[in-house]
């Protein structure tokens, strides 16, 4: 159909929507340091999760699931950035369609050739060559602007995960919190958790800051399997929470303010992804972890020797009231992100997978080949009834 008829004025008006809109979502997206608020984005990034989530149900190892989960994020915004591109060529033709004088396929040909400066389609109009101006630099812009967000992901991707790398010598494999404590303890390093939990405060702080202004961190999986952020940030909060509990007056005070910026973290993020949550719970609402496995995790750090000044009964109060805190945004983020299946981390409904314990490295002291202190692998005890694990499916 040639610009002549009644249609194009409507192309016009629509071509200049279709620009603002995918503008709009350029600059909230790439430009704006807070959370997107518009829909385009998330719909195309929500879609692209939903096809990897799919995919990773249909194996059978958590490796493989997690092979396939490392692309979800960079792909998406592969395909972020081809839809931007495409409603803008949609929108430049659709503008020249009106503004030209030739039909609307060579209204795109003109558009395509502007965008991506090929040259080859030419406007002899000075309106349409203004258009062809225009529709070169937004092509420009989108992909500069993509370019340069890049870095500032993979900046704050290698902050994050430095700490979280730390935990393999600390906390397991993948982290738990009972286990940080007793291998600290085992190690006889106890004297360096204040220092620790200082830097997991300022890390929480970091994370805080980045992954919610730029949510297409969060899921960013980490370099190995079983390491993930959300994980690494439950054990360090645990094991502070148990070490509050258990011996209030040894504790380091860096031990309640990591677990006060560590659950005002998971609040910012879980407001940055609209996750509901109480933002002021009772001390004394209930938990999804249990007392049998409250008193299982004391068992074991009472077999590594940690010093306690409570029982596992008078403690529990208070890592209750830790815990309540922050378990239900973990359990979510968890859920979500699907995150490695580790101890006290909660069910996976998006990708249902059993319950890994952590693993702690063999000693290879002279005369000795077995593991470091009491097992090779620390297995939490088994949830009450009602409250297994999925079986790992595919």
């Amino acid at each position: 159909m040639r610009a002549g008829s009644g249609l194009p004025w409507l192309g016009l008006a629509a071509g200049i929507v279709i620009l603002v809109g995918t503008a709009l979502s350029v600059v909230r997206f790439l430009v704006v340091p807070r959370p997107p608020r518009e829909p385009l984005s998330r719909a195309v990034l929500t879609g692209v999760r939903g096809v990897f989530r799919l995919g990773a149900r249909r194996l059978s190892r958590y490796e493989s699931k997690d092979r396939l989960l490392t692309l979800t994020e960079p792909v998406g915004l592969l395909v972020l950035l081809v839809t931007w591109v495409g409603l803008a060529l949609v929108g430049w033709a659709l503008v020249l369609w009106r503004v030209g004088t030739g039909t609307i396929g060579a209204a795109f040909r003109q558009a395509g050739s502007s965008m991506f400066t090929l040259g080859f389609a030419v406007s002899h109009h000075p309106s349409g060559v203004a258009v062809d101006f225009l529709a070169a630099a937004s092509g420009l812009v989108i992909v500069a602007l993509e370019l340069a967000y890049l870095p500032v992901l993979y900046g704050a991707f290698n902050r994050r995960e430095v700490l979280v790398a730390m935990l393999d010598s600390r906390a397991g494999v993948p982290a738990w919190g009972p286990e940080l404590l007793a291998r600290h303890q085992l190690v006889g390093i106890m004297d360096d958790l204040p220092t620790f939990y200082g830097s997991w405060e300022a890390w929480a702080a970091d994370v805080a800051e980045s992954h919610t202004n730029y949510p297409a961190l969060l899921w960013f999986r980490s370099p190995r399997p079983l390491y993930s952020w959300v994980i690494g940030l439950l054990a360090v909060l645990d094991s502070a929470a148990l070490y509050l509990a258990l011996s209030p007056r040894r504790a380091p005070s860096q031990a309640r303010l990591c677990l006060r910026m560590g659950f005002t973290a998971l609040r910012e993020v879980a407001r940055a992804l609209r996750i509901p949550f109480n933002p002021d719970p009772d001390p004394e609402d209930p938990l999804e972890l249990e007392f049998e496995e409250f008193a299982g995790a004391v068992a074991h750090l009472q077999r590594a020797g940690f010093p306690m000044e409570r029982t596992a009964a008078e403690a529990w109060a208070d890592f209750r009231g830790w815990r309540v805190n922050y378990e239900s945004l973990v359990y979510a983020l968890a859920d979500l992100l699907m995150a490695p299946p580790a101890p006290w981390s909660g069910p996976r409904h998006h990708l249902p997978v059993a319950e890994i314990p952590p693993q702690r490295p063999v000693d290879r002291r002279p005369g000795r080949s077995g593991p470091s202190g009491p097992g090779a692998v620390v297995a939490p005890p088994p949830a009450s009834p009602g409250r297994g694990r999925p079986p790992l499916r595919g």
